[in-house]
């Protein structure tokens, strides 16, 4: 049966980095200005000025001032859209034109390295860190030639909203990532889910266990922690769609060995050669179905069958009912392997372990290249 299309909005929105820059901008022309505007123009990374409405503006006497915008993310299904993005300024005396930022509530904690941020610092990513300083030193001059300016970031919703993130697993504790390298969010955008997946790789390479596990959801991650339960939850990176940034992250870091858990679908795209697995990127080759299926002997109607039908799964299903389900699996996961691990891929830089399972995460069979890994 064919997958229904969804039909997907195309309006931009903006990132958390963008709103905590137009909330502190806002918040320090409070102090210069007297009052808080109800609208601020912000400098985005990529060059952008940008019109955003604020909210809560007010001083609090001299030397403090307060101000907080709404995230807008557009038509992208962020679980941070309408997150309350708010800044609290504050004037610090004898310290010259210094401009020091802090996480408040909502905002996450790093607690593990590996992330590019300092431990116990807030988990506020470098371009949203400069772009929040670009647009404070921009309008707080007159302040900045004779203080310095605290700049303190606070999320009301965000503990809330960071249980619906994979930031607990990077060792980001208590709330939100302020994310965004250019401050705009492109509908169902891949930057964030990428960079996230990169970010993953990068923690479980700081464990000492030389292993990352990549699963292509949360089905397909709950049975590869069943596979291998010696290793710690952060060892594990739901890559989604996004196989060539994670291996090619993996050999970045030095991993030695790196374990791949999916079903027929996706394995199938990555055994004809894609690293960007996404259904809009390619079909699915239900040829090289085939050619598996008559490797492992089903007759040729049923090849003949799996070639012409619309999906992976509709040739796993017919081999399972012919009883060459395993082996079916297996000659894919071999498939796998050998695209994954030839000369002009990966080569032999890590040891690649592939196992599969079924639609409701039980274990079919598994594959793997060459010796075992190093311990």
């Amino acid at each position: 049966m064919m997958e229904k299309t969804v039909r997907r909005g195309t309006r931009t929105g903006f990132t958390t980095g963008a709103c905590s820059a137009a909330a502190a901008r806002a918040a320090v022309l409070g102090l210069v200005d007297g009052a808080v505007p109800e609208a601020v123009d912000c400098l985005l990374p990529n060059g952008d000025v940008v019109r955003f409405a604020v909210n809560d503006g007010r001083r609090d006497g001299e030397h403090a001032a307060h101000a907080m915008v709404i995230k807008d993310a557009g038509d992208d299904p962020d679980c941070t859209d309408k997150a309350h993005l708010t800044a609290d300024v504050r004037v610090l005396p004898g310290r010259v034109g210094e401009v020091v930022l802090c996480g408040g509530f909502g905002v996450g904690t790093v607690t593990m390295a590996g992330l590019g941020l300092a431990v116990g610092g807030p988990a506020i990513n470098p371009v949203p860190r400069r772009n929040i300083e670009d647009n404070v030193r921009a309008v707080g001059g007159p302040l900045l030639a004779h203080a310095g300016l605290e700049v303190t970031i606070s999320v009301p919703q965000g503990v809330e909203m960071a249980k619906k993130t994979l930031n607990a697993r990077l060792g980001i504790l208590g709330g939100i990532s302020i994310l965004g390298t250019t401050g705009i969010v492109k509908p169902y955008s891949t930057s964030a889910y990428r960079a996230s997946v990169v970010q993953g790789v990068q923690v479980a390479a700081t464990l000492g266990h030389g292993v990352v596990v990549l699963t292509t959801g949360g089905r397909t991650e709950q049975f590869a922690m069943k596979e291998r339960p010696e290793l710690p939850a952060a060892c594990f990176v739901q890559m989604g769609d996004f196989l060539r940034y994670a291996l090619d992250e993996a050999v970045a870091q030095g991993l030695r060995e790196v374990v791949i858990g999916g079903m027929v679908g996706k394995l199938t795209k990555i055994a004809q050669g894609e690293t960007i697995t996404h259904a809009n990127r390619a079909e699915v080759d239900t040829d090289l179905l085939a050619e598996l299926a008559a490797r492992v002997g089903a007759p040729p109607d049923v090849c003949a069958e799996i070639a012409a039908a619309e999906t992976a799964r509709f040739g796993a299903e017919r081999m399972q009912a012919l009883g060459l389900g395993e082996p079916f699996h297996q000659a894919l996961a071999q498939a796998v392997v050998q695209t994954l691990t030839a000369p002009d891929r990966y080569g032999d830089r890590f040891h690649l372990t592939v196992l599969v399972c079924d639609f409701d995460g039980s274990k079919i069979t598994a594959a793997a290249s060459g010796p075992a890994a190093n311990a």
